[in-house]
């Protein structure tokens, strides 16, 4: 039996999200037509919203809704350190540990030849241009997923940063080879910052 095309549509429409299979999809679909048509509205309103009004940071790469984000526009922030991060959901676990006062770079990626991604695709050049324009910077804070691409990634962009004569490091163990930043609880990830290591 096929659904009625506009539930089809909004099946289809959630297996578009990333680990959203058929079976998850139809589920959601079908709850979504149970829901009041007043969450519905706000539902889609916040999707439209997250779209119109989010961009990424013009110095770090950051989620915003305003023209640069709250850490790079703070003063009393650190302004000697920079993090590199994979996604903005990174910094966020690292925002949420309340231990790290300096700079961010998110890349929006790493390095995956395989996948055809290289450093144009992600945020590298700019994390290069914005350490030659400030002499602030004083080390520079690898923060990938220990994961090949990961690994891979901070490994080259430690190899552009080098001839500038800036520290650069990587966090240390506690963060087992293979796992994800955004799920390490925050004693983890304290311990990581604690004792990273020069590259």
């Amino acid at each position: 039996m096929q659904y009625p095309l506009p539930i089809a549509h909004l099946i289809d429409a959630y297996m578009r999200l990333p680990g959203v299979g058929e079976k998850t999809a139809t589920r959601l679909a079908f709850y979504t037509m149970d829901m009041p048509e007043k969450d519905v509205e706000d539902f889609s309103k916040a999707l439209i919203q997250v779209k119109n009004d989010i961009h990424q940071c013009p110095i770090c790469g950051n989620i915003t809704e305003k023209e640069v984000c709250d850490i790079c526009s703070n003063p009393n922030r650190d302004q000697t350190t920079i993090m590199v991060v994979e996604q903005p959901k990174d910094l966020m676990a690292f925002e949420e540990m309340g231990e790290y006062d300096g700079l961010y770079h998110v890349l929006h990626g790493v390095l995956s030849p395989m996948d055809g991604i290289g450093p144009e695709e992600i945020n590298i050049k700019s994390l290069i241009t914005r350490l030659q324009k400030n002499d602030d910077v004083k080390e520079v804070i690898l923060a990938l997923n220990s994961t090949p691409e990961g690994e891979s990634t901070a490994m080259y962009i430690s190899k552009l940063i080098k001839p500038a004569e800036i520290k650069v490091t990587r966090l240390a163990a506690g963060l087992s080879v293979g796992s994800d930043i955004e799920y390490a609880n925050s004693i983890t990830l304290k311990r990581a910052v604690q004792g990273r290591t020069a590259l």
